[in-house]
């Protein structure tokens, strides 16, 4: 953090958003325009006046520009790193090769230091995805999703109904990170309840541990919507009987986030951009690391109020915004709602037996072994930590096949699970079974089981990784490749 007066010093320092240049595709005989550039670089965001945050950017703001695509139109976008080190750029939720993913692990090609790279996709599937960076960051938390590179992406469907009055992008975000020794994650935030054998399981695994202590966690003392702390920005102005729909995106790299507008209710539509089978009113939207929720809010209790995390120190440093009625002046009310469980199966179908068998089922153990790597905690699937050296664990899938994934957790700590280019159905979750969400990311609860199913139709090497920064950099992945 840099006061204004430093602010003024360095400005001059802040990388200039580039001209689209043209450059011609390997092999092509022709040259394109890009339909995207992005420029990776150091910049400052200013949260509130005196929250001025240095950071490495998109496009030199926070969030990174909104990038609007076509269902199935081919796009090109220039990636140009102006830092000193390589850079990924990940799209988040696309069914798209593994060459342009964005992953190191599945051979997507780095933005060398202070060069550019072209890729090209064809956007699918339709809905609300993002891209963010990709790579590890370990214990510097200057690197990787600890910084401002995260933006969102809206990939028109072909058939878009717009029944809404208006759309309203959300981006949770926070900064000035710092290590300290973990403390206990919520235990309350989802449905269903703790597995004994899953517990045991984990007892056994802290009194094995040669560190008796607990291993780092990440702690924030600035959050924010938008780029603004709570109280500082424009609110989002609203008119009585307006229809809103709210697309709202938790791109933290370690944290579950919360939103509650007191006097309202959300109606999701969609889950990771997928639309959900049972639309559904909830008077709380709960968001691990990476998800995606859209939903109508009908605007019908005029006032000024804080759409908020129900974490009060989190919501008192910044993590809300104000909705303001039209005619409505003064200073934002807070309510605190009734403590509400996120169940994804109220999202799904009626009958949950609809989803077919699978052709196989892979189950993972997840364990920790606590402060095992000089103070920070390992993760384990099946026993074994995840190595860019020996690609351990790695899974092979034969195409055109459904597979089942079965997720036993014997941690307290809730995992937001990420499978790369593919997306999945849920079957179980919370103890119960389900059918019919669709996602690419998903909550799995402590000491808690879950399962899901995919169909291996996008060839090439696919990541999957717990999307906590910590996590996955610390063990907390594994590798499908196709047969």
């Amino acid at each position: 953090m840099i006061d204004r007066r430093a602010l003024l010093k360095y400005a001059g320092l802040a990388p200039l958003v580039g001209a689209v240049s043209r450059v011609a595709h390997a092999g092509a005989t022709t040259i394109e325009r890009a339909d995207h550039t992005l420029r990776i670089g150091t910049g400052l965001i200013e949260l509130a006046p005196d929250h001025i945050v240095s950071t490495t950017l998109y496009n030199d703001a926070f969030p990174g520009p909104l990038l609007r695509m076509n269902e199935g139109q081919r796009v090109v976008i220039e990636i140009h790193n102006d830092t000193d080190t390589p850079e990924l750029v990940h799209w988040h939720g696309q069914t798209i090769p593994s060459d342009v993913d964005g992953a190191a692990e599945e051979g997507s090609p780095f933005v060398p230091a202070h060069g550019m790279r072209r890729i090209a996709f064809v956007p699918q599937p339709s809905g609300f995805r993002f891209y963010h960076t990709h790579v590890a960051a370990g214990g510097d938390l200057n690197r990787g999703t600890y910084t401002g590179q995260a933006g969102p992406v809206y990939v028109e469907p072909k058939n878009n109904p717009g029944d809404f009055d208006r759309e309203v992008f959300l981006v949770l975000k926070e900064f000035a990170p710092a290590l300290s020794r973990g403390g206990d994650m919520a235990m309350d935030v989802l449905a269903g309840a703790p597995v004994k054998a899953l517990q045991q399981m984990g007892k056994a695994a802290d009194e094995e541990a040669q560190e008796k202590t607990k291993g780092f966690e990440v702690g924030y003392a600035l959050f924010c919507i938008n780029g603004r702390m709570l109280g500082h920005g424009e609110p989002v102005r609203v008119k009585q009987g307006e229809r809103v729909l709210f697309h709202v995106l938790n791109a933290s790299a370690t944290e579950i986030r919360s939103l509650a507008l007191p006097g309202h209710v959300f109606r999701v539509v969609a889950l990771d951009g997928n639309p959900v089978p049972t639309q559904s009113d909830v008077p709380v939207l709960w968001l691990g690391t990476a998800e995606r929720v859209s939903a109508f809010v009908e605007m019908n209790h005029p006032g000024v109020w804080v759409l908020g995390d129900l974490a009060d120190d989190d919501r008192r440093h910044g993590m809300g915004v104000v909705i303001e009625y039209a005619g409505h002046k003064g200073k934002p009310h807070w309510v605190k709602p009734r403590p509400f469980r996120w169940d994804y199966a109220q999202f799904g179908k009626s009958n949950a037996a609809a989803s077919p068998s699978p052709d196989e089922t892979i189950e993972m153990t997840i364990v920790k072994r606590n402060a095992a790597l000089n103070g920070f905690n390992q993760w384990t699937i099946n026993g074994d930590a995840f190595s860019m050296r020996t690609m351990k664990p790695k899974y092979t899938l034969q195409q055109g096949r459904r597979y089942r994934l079965k997720f036993r957790n014997a941690s307290d700590d809730i995992h937001p699970l990420h499978l790369h280019r593919h997306s999945f159905e849920l079957t179980r979750v919370g103890g119960k079974p389900t059918a019919g969400v669709i996602k690419d990311v998903v909550m799995l609860g402590g000491f808690q089981e879950l399962e899901f199913d995919f169909i291996a139709d996008n060839p090439g090497p696919t990541l999957f990784h717990c999307h906590q920064q910590l996590h996955m950099d610390f063990g907390f992945m594994a590798l499908f490749d196709y047969a």
